[in-house]
């Protein structure tokens, strides 16, 4: 791939995932912007976040439902959609780089990575559904911190 131009469109879109950190959506980084910089169009933004997850600047997230969200993580990790609130984690559990040999294999195909995406409830909604407490509710998740607790849609 050639050279990538470092627009200031561009380095106003970094800023603004960066900002967010919290695996936003097109539309989510869109709306940061658009107030301060209205003359960049949300095709502008998703060419951009096109070309920065190809040279491997951020990494793209689709979702089972098909809705990218994007990721200043570039490192190899799972991730974890709450069913409720939309909200990703990021999972820290290794990247399991076997089931590529695996499936390799078993089924005589070129495996070059794989992506999972862990469905569920959030600690967060499930505090909501049971405001009582529930002591296994509370205990801390291992691999989460404070900045990638929240998705762009909650």
């Amino acid at each position: 791939m050639g050279t990538q131009r470092n627009t200031v469109q561009r380095q106003i879109i970094l800023e603004a995932l960066k900002k967010l950190n919290a695996h936003p959506s097109i539309g989510d980084i869109y709306a940061e912007i658009h107030s301060a910089n209205p003359s960049i169009s949300i095709t502008t933004v998703y060419r951009n976040l096109r070309q920065l997850a190809a040279s491997g600047t951020i990494r793209q997230v689709t979702l089972p439902d098909g809705l990218e969200k994007y990721d200043m993580r570039v490192d190899q990790h799972y991730h974890f959609t709450c069913k409720d609130c939309g909200s990703v984690i990021d999972i820290d559990i290794g990247y399991l780089g076997g089931i590529n040999e695996t499936v390799e294999a078993k089924y005589g195909l070129r495996v070059d990575g794989h992506e999972v995406v862990f469905l569920g409830i959030c600690d967060r909604c499930r505090m909501h559904e049971n405001p009582e407490g529930d002591k296994a509710l509370n205990k801390p998740t291992k691999g989460r911190t404070p900045n990638n607790t929240q998705g762009g849609n909650a």
